[in-house]
């Protein structure tokens, strides 16, 4: 397989920046209002888009699939993400990547039901092994605490879940590019009843805090979502992609760790050896099996 066809190096990609973008939410949420940080957020997502589209051409979809482009927006960057800022208010980062880190398990049972996807026994076993290391990593030491943030993040994840339905729906007839512009588009155009409050908080903000929006909006939705469904268009199946979500709490935790200065907690490398297991057996159980038999 070539490098460029490979899901998972864009997988890998996508990870690393929505979790500095668990990171980044929490410090540009200090000063912007979960409404105005998602308007914001998309808005130079979009501007990062609208310039690409300037050098790349990019097809206009099919008037028959503007609903799915709409419903993809809806989903994946209007309701996901003021549902995430409001539950991450609340929440450290770290905790926020755990909820969200339940997505795959989501993704999984809406592809099996909706796709009629089928999952092997090793795969089931290591997404149980996955989710075990994201709770070791918040249980462990006692940080994990249930309010209404949690209950956010929930409807969040299920609304990421839903988005990852959509766009490798959209994938099958389009590229990862278009279905990631035009849902990112129709995501802003949703979300721009919060405009005003948002131009008010954003004419007054610190520096630093347009900075953290502005890597919310290129690295961790532009780039991000483009490598996302790069990824899904590579794939086989749903499952083998959204999987690589469990990583997030390992790697934000990491990010966390080294932003504040801190030393690696027991309850991270732990967390962080289970989750790599798991994913070591649900994407390489059957290479194994295969090498042992010879």
């Amino acid at each position: 397989m070539k490098l460029k066809d490979n899901y998972h190096i864009y997988a890998v990609i996508t990870i690393f920046f929505w979790s500095c973008g668990f990171v980044f939410t929490r410090l540009a949420l200090r000063y912007f209002t979960p409404f105005s940080l998602g308007f914001l957020r998309y808005f130079f997502a979009s501007l990062f888009f609208i310039v690409l589209a300037m050098f790349i051409k990019i097809k206009m979809p099919d008037k028959k699939d503007i609903k799915w482009f709409v419903l993809a927006g809806f989903f994946g960057f209007f309701s996901y993400i003021i549902l995430f800022n409001i539950g991450s208010t609340t929440v450290s980062a770290s905790t926020s990547s755990l909820i969200i880190a339940t997505a795959p398990v989501i993704t999984t049972l809406l592809a099996r039901i909706v796709n009629k996807e089928k999952l092997k026994t090793a795969q089931y076993v290591a997404i149980i092994i996955e989710f075990t290391g994201v709770g070791v990593i918040t249980l462990m030491n006692g940080i994990f605490s249930i309010n209404t943030g949690l209950i956010w993040l929930m409807m969040a994840s299920l609304a990421l879940s839903l988005y990852n339905l959509f766009q490798k729906k959209l994938t099958k007839k389009y590229s990862a590019l278009q279905a990631s512009v035009y849902g990112i588009w129709f995501g802003t155009v949703l979300l721009l009843i919060f405009m005003p409050g948002s131009a008010a908080e954003a004419v007054n903000a610190p520096l630093i805090q347009i900075i953290h929006v502005i890597i919310l909006g290129v690295f961790s939705s532009a780039i991000g979502f483009l490598s996302w469904t790069t990824a899904f268009s590579k794939s086989k199946d749903i499952s083998s992609v959204s999987n690589y979500m469990f990583l997030t709490p390992f790697i934000t935790t990491v990010l966390g760790v080294i932003l504040a200065k801190e030393t690696p907690d027991l309850a991270t490398i732990t967390g962080g050896i289970i989750i790599l297991v798991g994913m070591f057996i649900y994407n390489f159980f059957d290479r194994i099996v295969l090498l042992i038999k010879k």
